[in-house]
């Protein structure tokens, strides 16, 4: 019989504790023929900013140690959105006490970790689901779709780019995601993870990679305080080096055949959160931008040649993904939505007993690829990723 409620305990509570928080308080409001999430409990390391955090967003208590969140008896999901260099240690733990996961990207710091974190979380029997929050726009489900149907045709071209400017300021401090030991890579990571997923969603597995990458700041001021992306910190204080890339760009040949190009870059003045790719196929093209997360730009060869262009679908009709349960057609919906959609899959899941998708398999392809271009760029040289 599927559960009525799931319990969750999360690990996290600033940027993405947030984003997860507000989605587990959007479901039964928007989503309420599934399970009904119930937000047992938060964990932190600062007792007052997670008791803060606790109340704000509407955690029933906090605690400071994830082992004793993991060991309760009262929770089914442990949510993981702490910094990736914990992720697996909680994740294991869990797991070993028969808990649900729901974790963050990257999976974790290396590929090998990734691979000992689906063992023991298929060892145990639990459901498993990473946090790939872009695939679950609605006009990314279109573009999705479009690509299955074959209504695109044979698909030649993947390119991908996302492009931030928020450590443009070289005195910016050294916050954690520039510390290769916490955060286990730069954009490359954090922000090119979620590119390669979602060319995996949408167009599958790649074959082979070449990148390269540039460090454009060596070093910065060590950070006084950190709150999601932002930081304060003292120009005139000591200086810690940058571990991380600042810019990653690589090439992929997929099984397909097609070609994929991809660059991810915190240095593009400007570009706020341009989160983008277009996919051009034998039979007409799909362009999407983050930025306007509601709009698939769309283009068919089959239209007759005085209406040919790309035309601009609003994916907020009952047709597309998830927006039955939202607003009028061409009311639009925001970021914190995506996360809504994955807690949806997620419960659903649980609700249903089958693996939530995407989940820790989903994960280490990404990780593969990952580790394949920084193969690359350390022997200059094309990497199969099976070479992993």
């Amino acid at each position: 019989m599927e559960p009525k409620e799931i319990r969750v305990g999360m690990v996290g509570y600033k940027f993405m504790g947030k984003a997860h928080s507000q989605a587990y308080r959007d479901v039964p409001m928007f989503f309420p023929d599934a399970p009904r999430p119930v937000m047992k409990a938060i964990c932190g390391r600062d007792t007052e900013a997670v008791r803060q955090a606790a109340q704000q967003f509407g955690w029933e208590s906090a605690v400071t140690d994830w082992r004793e969140l993991v060991s309760r008896s009262d929770i089914d999901v442990i949510d993981i959105n702490a910094p990736s260099n914990v992720h697996k240690e909680i994740a294991v733990e869990a797991a070993r006490a028969g808990k649900h996961i729901f974790c963050e990207k990257p999976l974790a710091l290396s590929l090998a970790d990734s691979r000992e974190m689906l063992r023991e979380a298929e060892t145990a029997g639990v459901k498993h689901m990473i946090g790939f929050n872009y695939r679950f726009a609605p006009a990314v489900q279109l573009a999705r779709k479009l690509v299955s149907d074959g209504r695109l045709g044979q698909i030649y071209h993947f390119r991908a780019w996302f492009l931030q400017d928020w450590i443009l300021d070289p005195d910016f401090p050294l916050v954690w995601r520039l510390d290769k030991s916490v955060a286990g890579s730069g954009s490359h990571g954090d922000l090119g993870a979620h590119l390669i997923d979602l060319a995996h969603f949408l167009v599958g597995e790649m074959t082979e990679v070449i990148g390269m990458s540039e460090t454009f700041i060596k070093e910065r001021p060590m950070p006084s305080a950190m709150t999601g992306l932002s930081a304060s910190g003292s120009t005139d204080g000591p200086k810690g080096p940058v571990t991380v890339d600042d810019a990653t760009l690589f090439m992929a040949r997929f099984a397909s055949g097609a070609l994929g190009s991809f660059e991810a870059t915190r240095f593009a003045a400007g570009h706020r959160c341009t989160n983008a790719f277009e996919i051009n196929g034998s039979k007409g093209s799909v362009k999407f931008d983050f930025e306007r997360m509601n709009e698939l730009q769309v283009y068919f060869t089959g239209d007759d040649e005085d209406v040919q262009g790309f035309r601009r679908v609003l994916a907020t009709d009952p047709a597309h993904a998830y927006m039955d349960a939202w607003w009028p057609a061409g009311h639009t919906i925001g970021y914190g939505q995506t996360f809504t959609h994955e807690v949806v899959e997620l419960l659903q899941a649980i609700g249903g007993n089958r693996q939530p998708v995407p989940n820790f398999h989903d994960g280490i392809k990404c990780q593969a690829v990952l580790e394949a271009v920084e193969l690359s760029i350390d022997e200059r040289r094309w990497v199969r990723i099976d070479e992993l």
